[in-house]
């Protein structure tokens, strides 16, 4: 892929749709201080460059019914390249993982679980141990309340315009 240069209109582009992603080209043109078509072409040009991946909605889980937040800490049986694989694998098909990372230091994985109850999340972890994925051990932490999302990235902090992007 190639590097795209980044400028303060293309941050504030990604920072609006962040944000509002259902905005019509002309309001977006407006509020960055571009005709449309100048406007669409970056866009497309972010689109192709893949700085923008997808659009989607935000969904409020509460007004469709109970469900349960949980984080996981998993640790590994052993830390073999065929290990982490069989793991992702074995994670990548579970709808009710909305997040995983690898991580570096204590624990291998940290993972985001969103379910109906904790029954529902318990027999999850259960059948992840069942499939012999290579779960050791894990360390469940359930929201309690949230305090803080946002889907929209501190640009401000990552980029400088002119910044190249990968």
């Amino acid at each position: 892929m190639t590097s795209t240069k980044l400028d303060d209109r293309d941050i504030k582009i990604l920072a609006i749709l962040s944000r509002e992603g259902r905005i019509s080209k002309a309001e977006l043109a407006g509020r960055v201080n571009l005709s449309p078509t100048p406007c669409w072409e970056r866009l497309r040009r972010l689109e192709k460059a893949g700085i923008i991946s997808g659009y989607q909605a935000s969904i409020e889980l509460r007004h469709l019914g109970p469900q349960v937040s949980v984080f996981v800490m998993a640790e590994l049986e052993n830390h073999r390249s065929a290990t982490f694989q069989a793991f992702e694998q074995a994670i990548a098909s579970y709808d009710e993982i909305m997040s995983c990372w690898a991580l570096g230091g204590g624990y291998d994985y940290l993972l985001h679980v969103i379910t109906r109850d904790i029954d529902s999340y318990q027999r999850l972890i259960d059948n992840l141990l069942a499939r012999r994925a290579g779960l050791a051990r894990y360390f469940t932490y359930i929201v309690t309340k949230p305090v803080k999302s946002s889907a929209t990235p501190p640009f401000a902090a990552l980029l400088q315009p002119g910044q190249e992007t990968d």
